[in-house]
C-alpha cells in the first residue's frame, strides 16, 4: 500500500504519514491515481452537501474551494503552463519546450486558469441544482485515469517525475479501474461515462500539437476532463 500513499501525497494536499518509499513505490503509484481522485471526491461531496443546505451557489462555492485546496493547485498549473506554451510557441516545437520549461506564468496561462474556475463554478451550480452531490465521487476519480493512458499511448516530451510514474502504468490497470468506476457510473450517473472520450479526446490534441506528455499535459488533461465530466453532468445528467 505504499505506493497508494506516495500517489495520495503526490496528488493532494491530505496529511499522509510519512513512509519509507522505495523507487518502485514511486513507479507503481501511477496505479493508484484514480484512488486519489476518489478521496478528492468525497471530500467534495461532503463540501457540496454542506454548502448547499443554504443554495446551490453556496454548494458550488464550497466544492471549488475544497477542490483547489485539496490538489494544491497542482493541476492547474499545468494547465496554465500548456496554455503558455501553446499559446506563445506558435507552432515551434523547440519555444515551446522552453516555455514549458519557464516557473513563470504568462497571460495565457492566467486566462486559461480563470476560465477554468469560472467554468467549474458555473457548471457546480447548475448540476448541484438538479441532482445529488455524490456523482461529484466519480468526476476527480474519472479524471485520474487518463494519467495512465495517456502514459500508454504518448510519448514523453522529458524525462521527469512524469517518467517515473510512466513505467508503472499497464492496461491491467486501466481496465481494472474503467470497469470498476464505469459500473458505478453506469448505476448513478450514466452521463459521466463520456469522460473517456474527452480522455482520448486530450491525448490526439496533444499529439497533434505538441508531440507528446509530459507533467504538464498530465495536470492540464485531468482539469480539462474534469471540466468535460461536470459539463456532461450539467446539461445530460
Amino acid at each position: 500500500m505504499k505506493s497508494a500513499l506516495v500517489a495520495l501525497g503526490f496528488l493532494t494536499r491530505l496529511p499522509i504519514p510519512a513512509i519509507d518509499a522505495g523507487p518502485e513505490d514511486y513507479v507503481r503509484a501511477i496505479r493508484w491515481f484514480p484512488l486519489a481522485g476518489l478521496t478528492v471526491g468525497l471530500v467534495m461531496a461532503s463540501a457540496a452537501w454542506i454548502g448547499q443546505r443554504h443554495d446551490p451557489w453556496s454548494g458550488a462555492l464550497c466544492v471549488l474551494l475544497i477542490w483547489v485546496a485539496i490538489t494544491g493547485a497542482l493541476h492547474l498549473d499545468g494547465l496554465g503552463d500548456i496554455a503558455d506554451g501553446t499559446g506563445a510557441a506558435h507552432g515551434d516545437r523547440e519555444r515551446l519546450s522552453a516555455v514549458l520549461a519557464d516557473p513563470h506564468i504568462g497571460s495565457f496561462g492566467v486566462v486559461a486558469i480563470a476560465l477554468q474556475l469560472i467554468a467549474k463554478l458555473v457548471l457546480l451550480r447548475l448540476a448541484l441544482e438538479q441532482t445529488q452531490v455524490w456523482p461529484l465521487v466519480l468526476i476527480p476519480a474519472l479524471a485520474r485515469i487518463g494519467p495512465l493512458i495517456w502514459s500508454l499511448v504518448l510519448p514523453p516530451l522529458h524525462e521527469g517525475m512524469g517518467t517515473c510514474f510512466r513505467a508503472g502504468a499497464d492496461w491491467a490497470a486501466v481496465t481494472l479501474w474503467l470497469l470498476a468506476l464505469g459500473a458505478w457510473g453506469l448505476c448513478t450517473e450514466p452521463s459521466l461515462l463520456i469522460g473517456l472520450l474527452a480522455i482520448l479526446a486530450w491525448a490526439m490534441w496533444l499529439q497533434r500539437k505538441i508531440g507528446g506528455i509530459s507533467g504538464d499535459g498530465h495536470g492540464a488533461g485531468i482539469e480539462l476532463v474534469e471540466s468535460a465530466l461536470l459539463a456532461s453532468w450539467a446539461f445530460l445528467g
